[in-house]
Parts: C-alpha cells; sequence; structure tokens
C-alpha cells in the first residue's frame, strides 16, 4: 500500500470515528477556525496505535511523504495524527528532521492544537533524542509568526517537565516575558509550571525579579503548581 493509499483509509476510519456532536463543540470552541470531524480524543489515539502498525514497515521517507501529505490536510485531525505517528518513529530520523518540523510549524499551523502537539510530540521528542538540536529553535523567538514563537516555548515543554534545558527554559520565557501576544505568553507560562515539577524554588525566583512587568496569565500558568504561599508571594503586588 503506498502512501496515498494509506492516507485515504485513514481519511475513511476518521470518517467513521466522527462524531457530529463533538464536532459542532471543537468548532464553537476554536472559533470556526478549524476544520474538524469531530473526532474524540481516545478514538483518535487508538487510531493512531492501530494505523502504526499499518505504516511502520515503511522508511524513513515514506514516512515522512506521508506525514508531510497529512499536514497539507485541512481536515483538523490528520495533522495531530501525523505528529503522534511521527513521535513514535523518531528514533527512525536523523537530527535534520528538525528543519521539517520547523517548515510544518511556520507553513502549515493555524491554530494552537496543532501548534501544541507537534511541538510536543515531533519537536520536543527529538531534543530528547538529540538536545544540541534544542538550539536551533532560538532564532523563533523574534518571529513575526506568533505559532512560532509559542513554539519555542511549547517545544522545551516536554524536557521541562524532567528539570532539563534549564537555562534555556529561562532564556526562551525572559525573551519573550512582554510578548503582545496572549497565546505566546500562555506558552511560555506552561513551559515554566513544567519547569517547577523539577525546580520549583528557581521558576519562583524568575517570576519575583519580573512580576512588575510579567503578564498575569503568564505569571498564573506558571506558578500554578507552587505551593500556596510561594503562588500569594508570587501574585503580591512588587
Amino acid at each position: 500500500m503506498n502512501t496515498a493509499n494509506i492516507q485515504t483509509a485513514l481519511r475513511m476510519e476518521l470518517e467513521a470515528l466522527a462524531d457530529p456532536e463533538h464536532r459542532k463543540g471543537s468548532r464553537a470552541f476554536f472559533k470556526n477556525e478549524i476544520n474538524p470531524l469531530g473526532v474524540r480524543c481516545k478514538d483518535l489515539n487508538a487510531l493512531v496505535a492501530q494505523q502504526w502498525r499499518v505504516v511502520r514497515h515503511l522508511d524513513t521517507l515514506e514516512l515522512l511523504s506521508l506525514f508531510n501529505a497529512l499536514w497539507q490536510s485541512e481536515v483538523f485531525e490528520e495533522p495531530v495524527v501525523a505528529s503522534k505517528l511521527c513521535a513514535r518513529a523518531l528514533p527512525r530520523f536523523e537530527p535534520s528532521v528538525f528543519d521539517i518540523f520547523e517548515r510544518w510549524l511556520s507553513t502549515r499551523v493555524s491554530n494552537w492544537a496543532h501548534c501544541d502537539v507537534l511541538c510536543t510530540q515531533c519537536l520536543g521528542g527529538l531534543y530528547a533524542l538529540h538536545p544540541a538540536t534544542a538550539e536551533k529553535s532560538l532564532p523563533w523567538l523574534a518571529s513575526p509568526n506568533r505559532w512560532v514563537r509559542r513554539g519555542a516555548a511549547v517545544s522545551l515543554v516536554p524536557l521541562a517537565r524532567h528539570g532539563l534545558c534549564c537555562g534555556q527554559v529561562f532564556h526562551v520565557a525572559d525573551a519573550l516575558l512582554e510578548d503582545e501576544d496572549d497565546l505566546v505568553r500562555k506558552g511560555y507560562g506552561w513551559m515554566l509550571k513544567e519547569l517547577s515539577h523539577v525546580w520549583p524554588r528557581e521558576v519562583l525566583e524568575f517570576v519575583l525579579l519580573r512580576r512588575a512587568r510579567m503578564p498575569r496569565v503568564a505569571l498564573r500558568y506558571a506558578i500554578e503548581l507552587l505551593p500556596a504561599d510561594w503562588r500569594a508571594r508570587a501574585m503580591a503586588k512588587p
């Protein structure tokens, strides 16, 4: 079965799982910014596991061709499936696959859900396997593209969750500190929150030194897991 046939079969599977009520709710939540079939998350994850058994025999070029085709789709669920399948295939890829992920992020992403699944599943997984690739995302901090800037933070979430890459995490948060885009602010706030699992005091100190300039939405995300008295200190007027 070639990649075009696999994509066609996948579409049929997705359509069979579509829930009209979930589709309506998704459209309302995203304010009609997406075109979903309406497949629920648990069903989508089960489908990904099933599809991996279908595609895992493909070579790396065939896999990337399939994932790229899915990222070209206007159906919301297909890039999600591509990212989740790609995460399973990451050990087969060279670090240079970063360039492909960067292209998807800068040209195909148009909503926070696609941004986050690509960044956490593909880029974050790549950084875990090849830590030096994380620094290649630093130029994204100056991008005019909101999803690329959010991606600079969200792609570090998997590493931050394990207390890794602290220097880059704090550098990214500092660079995006006063970003005007609310979704970028939430992205770096989430990154800091994940780092606080392992380095809570360091996150608190970062916030305390910057709380006069740090947007409240980012601050609230960043301190969410800290002890109550620490959160009170962070939220108090400087």
